[in-house]
């Protein structure tokens, strides 16, 4: 038995903290890697979208999904990256379906196009992945005057996944395989301003902190999830909506907090998972059978936990979708 304070190496030579190793309902951990959540799974003739594939947990999801047989389209801001990401999980897996096409979540024409593109390729959708984000930024404004955290983190994958959703039902129907979204939130979710959604001061720079910005997106993850899986299942569609923590892992996502960098490369070895644990829980949600049919659900260390009460809170999921579409409708152009 191993307690909270033992520390052991795993194969690869990496530090595990006792906490890491202990295995949740599910048989997994928080060491288990997407590798080994997904192992003796087949997703040939699924077809998965991964927001910001180009870098981090992202790239790993990506590279899993398709070692697994699915094809992947990744959307990526930096296409240059994209195709640079794309040639080497090829030049691994030579077998690998990979597309990847140009999307920028802070922009809400960018994910209409996007949307758009991919709806007229002729390719099926049974995988939704809301993973691309940026965290605790100075204060700033998208191109369409939203501050960047909620545009890019919340706003983008809304309308992302409104546009596609149709898309994802006709799939199910035909193919006779639910389909599964899943949206990247994080444990910061708690960590938002006191009030959890700033309604009425969404774009105001006046109290805005970084931290408390990107827990306001991430709250807005699951709240999106959560009230998707209502409606969803409402309308019988065999489709599920479930958000994930995919727990502390060392990526870019840090570039502008120094001091949490600092930290990470302190602590890193005994408390930050990797990339490939870091992926693991979505990659567990995507596509294991243990859940089947499951929608509504916060997922960390691919297992089902509780979110926060601000999370489960379900008038206020109510009000952000509405809230939600109305700020996406004020981003529409006139025609």
């Amino acid at each position: 038995m191993c307690g909270p304070g033992v520390v052991y190496q795993d194969v690869n030579g990496n530090f595990l903290a006792g906490w890491k190793r202990r295995k949740g309902p599910s048989g997994f951990s928080a060491s288990t890697t997407a590798e080994e959540v997904t192992e003796g799974i087949d997703g040939t003739g699924l077809t998965a979208i991964v927001t910001g594939g180009s870098s981090g947990i992202g790239t790993e999801t990506a590279r899993v999904l398709a070692l697994r047989g699915v094809h992947v389209v990744m959307g990526v801001r930096n296409m240059t990256a994209g195709r640079e990401v794309k040639e080497a999980m090829v030049k691994g897996n030579p077998t690998a379906k990979i597309d990847a096409m140009e999307l920028d979540l802070s922009s809400m024409a960018s994910v209409r196009k996007f949307a758009e593109d991919f709806n007229s390729s002729g390719l099926p959708l049974s995988i939704l992945i809301n993973n691309a984000g940026v965290m605790a930024t100075p204060f700033m404004l998208s191109k369409d005057n939203i501050e960047l955290q909620f545009a890019t983190n919340h706003l983008g994958h809304f309308l992302l996944t409104n546009l596609l959703l149709e898309k994802m039902k006709k799939t199910a129907l035909e193919s006779g395989r639910e389909g599964r979204i899943v949206n990247v939130s994080s444990r910061r979710h708690q960590f938002s301003y006191c009030e959890g959604i700033r309604f009425d001061n969404i774009n105001d720079p006046t109290g805005y902190n970084g931290l408390s910005a990107y827990g306001q997106s991430k709250l807005a993850n699951i709240l999106h999830a959560n009230e998707l899986s209502r409606r969803l299942k409402e309308n019988g569609a065999e489709v599920t909506a479930n958000s994930v923590h995919p727990g502390a892992v060392a990526t870019d996502l840090f570039r502008h907090q120094s001091f949490v960098s600092g930290l990470i490369g302190l602590l890193g070895k005994y408390m930050i998972k990797n990339v490939q644990q870091g992926a693991a829980t979505t990659c567990y949600v995507a596509l294991h059978p243990q859940v089947k049919g499951v929608s509504g659900h916060y997922f960390a260390d691919s297992n089902k936990v509780e979110a926060s009460p601000q999370a489960n809170d379900s008038e206020l999921a109510k009000k952000l979708w509405n809230f939600s579409l109305n700020m996406i409708d004020r981003c529409t152009p006139v025609s």
